[in-house]
């Protein structure tokens, strides 16, 4: 049994972990006023009790991401690095596109982000705060997928919700996740947004994945796709080093906003 000042300075490093979704061994020994080798000691056992995955340097937060937030709250949840993924994605969206958009708070800040003198454009969604979003934007025709209402994410999944995507050949399709690993590659948590990601991915002939650093190195519930399915993951400054290091040793071209 720890003793209770080891308790509570565990406490501590899951609570910096879940503000932040990572930590560094010496960041985590100047705020707790202790030595790396203890930091270590507690890392390594956070890690055995499943609450985190250890990297070198530092730790990241380990979940199974089985409970979804509304949008109004993952939007607020590092909300300036996916401003800047959302941007940088935005810029890749050119005249004459047919873009596909998913459901979330990043794409919605893609959304934002596109260029008012785009020209030709068509966006397919999924999200319905995006089409309200883009409506009045003179450059874009936006279409939306069609399908039954999800409220938590003002999102279309089935019945119907991939019958046009089927139809589809589009030019890139801009997709959120809850989770990009390794080995299980790209993961989110609800079962019924899955099924419409992955016609999104089957419909794109450039498929970019939009994910903050909190996302990296987690595993979500429901499958989407592996990753040598996207052409580009966008994420930001804040990934650790190491979880860049894992995915782009799996193959996954990453780019950072």
């Amino acid at each position: 049994m720890p003793t209770l000042e080891a308790q509570a300075r565990r406490e501590r490093i899951l609570r910096l972990l879940k503000q932040d979704g990572q930590v560094r061994v010496a960041d985590l020994a100047k705020a707790l006023g202790v030595s790396q080798v203890t930091v270590r000691a507690d890392l390594d056992a956070l890690e055995r009790e499943g609450r985190l995955r250890r990297l070198r340097g530092g730790a990241v937060l380990w979940e199974a991401r089985r409970f979804e937030l509304p949008l109004e709250v993952t939007r607020t949840l590092h909300a300036k690095e996916k401003e800047a993924i959302g941007k940088r994605a935005a810029g890749l969206v050119k005249d004459g596109d047919v873009v596909i958009l998913d459901v979330g708070s990043t794409t919605t800040e893609m959304a934002k982000a596109l260029s008012p003198t785009l020209k030709d454009v068509v966006v397919i969604t999924s999200a319905l705060n995006i089409a309200l979003l883009l409506e009045n934007h003179p450059g874009i025709t936006v279409i939306v997928t069609g399908g039954r209402l999800r409220p938590l994410q003002h999102s279309l999944v089935n019945p119907f919700g991939t019958l046009l995507l089927e139809e589809l050949n589009a030019d890139k399709a801009f997709l959120g996740c809850n989770g990009v690993h390794p080995e299980r590659g790209f993961t989110n948590t609800n079962l019924e947004e899955a099924e419409i990601k992955k016609a999104m991915v089957r419909a794109a002939r450039e498929v970019y994945f939009l994910a903050d650093h909190s996302k990296l190195l987690q595993v979500a519930a429901a499958k989407i796709a592996p990753l040598s399915a996207a052409t580009r993951l966008i994420t930001d400054k804040k990934a650790h080093p190491e979880a860049l290091r894992a995915l782009e040793e799996a193959g996954l071209r990453v780019e950072l906003a």
